[in-house]
C-alpha cells in the first residue's frame, strides 16, 4: 500500500490546484494532465491519485461556498485528518485564518451519508473553549440527523427550503432551542432546522419564546 500523504506532498498538491485555480479565474485554460503528470514525476504516486486528491480539494472550496476548478467536481469521501490538514495548508497559503467549520460539516455530510438507525447521543453538557471568542462543542451527528429529519422542510413554517446549495442539498440552518451559552445539550430534541427567515425569528421576533416553547414541547411528545 502507497506511504500516506506528507504535509510537503500535499501542499504542492494543493499549490498546484490553486495555480489551476487563478487560470480559471484569469480565464485561462490549463492542462491538468501535465500538473498531475509533474506531481507524480517528483512524489510517485500515480496521477490518478493526484487528480482523486484535487476532486478533494474541490469540496474544501465546496464548504467555504466557494467555485472550485471546473472538471474536478466535489469528492466528499475524505477523511476528518485529511479534510483539516487541507484546510490548514489552504489557510497558510492563502494567507487567512483557519476556517473551523470545515471540518466540522465535512463530519456531518459523513453521516448523512450513512443509514443510521438509532438517535445520536449528542452531547449533554457541551465543553466550551476561549480565544477571541467563545466556542462550544458540538456534536456533526446531531446536525446530520435534524436535517435528515426536516427532509428539505423548514420545521417552524413547514415551507420547503427556500434554496439548493452547490451540493444539491436543501438549504436549512440549525438552531438550538435552549442554546448552548445558557446550558443547552447538544442532542436532537434540542435542536430544529430552520429556513433563514424563521431563524432569525426565533432569535429576535417578539414571538420567539413562545415558538421557542412549542417547538420544544413539539419535539418532546
Amino acid at each position: 500500500m502507497r506511504d500516506r500523504w506528507t504535509k510537503e506532498e500535499l501542499k504542492a498538491t494543493i499549490n498546484v490546484y490553486l495555480q489551476m485555480y487563478t487560470l480559471q479565474q484569469q480565464g485561462q485554460s490549463c492542462n491538468k494532465k501535465a500538473f498531475y503528470r509533474e506531481l507524480s514525476n517528483q512524489f510517485g504516486r500515480s496521477e490518478k491519485a493526484y487528480e482523486y486528491r484535487m476532486q478533494n480539494i474541490s469540496y474544501i472550496f465546496l464548504l467555504h461556498d466557494r467555485d472550485w476548478v471546473a472538471g474536478l467536481k466535489p469528492a466528499k469521501n475524505v477523511g476528518r485528518n485529511v479534510t483539516s490538514a487541507i484546510e490548514d495548508i489552504l489557510a497558510e497559503l492563502e494567507n487567512r485564518p483557519i476556517n473551523e467549520e470545515v471540518p466540522f460539516e465535512a463530519q456531518v455530510d459523513s453521516y448523512r451519508q450513512k443509514k443510521r438507525k438509532s438517535l445520536p447521543e449528542g452531547i449533554k453538557e457541551p465543553k466550551t473553549s476561549f480565544g477571541n471568542i467563545v466556542k462550544y462543542e458540538r456534536s456533526p451527528e446531531v446536525k446530520g440527523w435534524v436535517l435528515d429529519r426536516a427532509n428539505g422542510q423548514c420545521e417552524l413554517c413547514k415551507e420547503p427550503a427556500p434554496f439548493k446549495t452547490k451540493s444539491g442539498k436543501d438549504y436549512l440552518e440549525v438552531h438550538h432551542l435552549i442554546r448552548l451559552a445558557d446550558g443547552g445539550p447538544d442532542v436532537v430534541d434540542n435542536c430544529v432546522a430552520l429556513c433563514p427567515n424563521c431563524h432569525r425569528k426565533l432569535h429576535y421576533s417578539s414571538e420567539s419564546l413562545q415558538l421557542t416553547q412549542d417547538l420544544l414541547t413539539d419535539l418532546q411528545a
